[in-house]
């Protein structure tokens, strides 16, 4: 047996877009461990991607901006599952983020509020609304991990108003695992990973040069890899982390302790 004990186990991965999305790379580490993935992504040409990327998974269309869509999208799951093991799945990944950089890099105070609206709605109260509305389907001791960032207190002007949704989606955590107490054991955390090369990442202004300064900070001198902060989402969605409710998990390889690399202040002050 694993050590994960994940073998047959039932989990639905929101937010898959490509073969460089930690949601892909999450779906790929619970196939490995013998899991069955239900995706749960945007579009139609997405569903294409997960056709090519896990063929022996189903695959649904949900845009989380319209709550509707959420309802509408827990019952066709809940009618593909029938009535094999009361129709419930052991845990949710909630890989969902979205921000309108249409416009470029643009100051803190100079948000727009439908873009902050919109994001918050996207990035934060979808995880609130799948919890709900996916509840009765969540095994009785089940787990549900979303995905973050490595810190919301450090003010990147390219990352803008994005931090404070983040924050307000890691407080979320506490307040579902109390309300879900009442009536189950399922746990809620959330992976935070450090500077990663995604598609998703791709579309923040000036990402590149941050990515590339977070080679350089990180202890070993090596960027993140999305695999290792997926291999975090899937421990804590196995039962292996049990002991482990309402947290935020840091993953950024050490960079959070090596901002005065040596390295790095020479160059800047050399």
């Amino acid at each position: 047996m694993s050590f994960l004990d994940i073998n047959k186990k039932k989990f639905v991965v929101f937010g898959l877009a490509n073969k460089k999305s930690v949601a892909c790379a999450i779906g790929k580490c619970l196939v490995d461990e013998g899991a069955e993935v239900i995706h749960v992504v945007r579009s139609e040409e997405r569903v294409k991607n997960v056709r090519k990327l896990f063929p022996e998974s189903p695959a649904f269309i949900c845009d989380v901006e319209d709550e509707a869509n959420i309802i509408r999208v827990r019952d066709s799951i809940a009618d593909y599952l029938g009535g094999e093991r009361g129709g419930k799945i052991d845990g949710i990944v909630h890989s969902i983020a979205f921000a309108n950089y249409s416009e470029g890099m643009q100051p803190f105070h100079k948000t727009r509020k439908d873009d902050f609206l919109q994001a918050v709605n996207i990035s934060c109260f979808s995880l609130i609304s799948i919890a709900n509305h996916f509840k009765e389907l969540l095994a009785f001791d089940g787990s549900v991990v979303t995905i973050t960032i490595s810190t919301t207190r450090m003010a990147a002007e390219n990352y803008g108003y994005m931090a404070p949704i983040k924050a307000a989606l890691d407080s979320s955590l506490c307040f579902l695992a109390k309300s879900f107490s009442e009536f189950s054991q399922v746990r809620f955390n959330a992976v935070a990973p450090g500077l990663l090369k995604t598609s998703a990442s791709a579309g923040i202004p000036g990402y590149v040069d941050s990515y590339l300064f977070a080679e350089k900070a990180i202890l070993r001198k090596q960027a993140l890899t999305t695999r290792e902060a997926a291999d975090t989402a899937v421990f804590l969605l196995s039962a292996r982390a049990s002991g482990i409710n309402c947290q935020t998990i840091v993953v950024d390889a050490g960079m959070s302790v090596n901002y005065f690399d040596k390295e790095i202040v020479e160059k800047t002050v050399g």
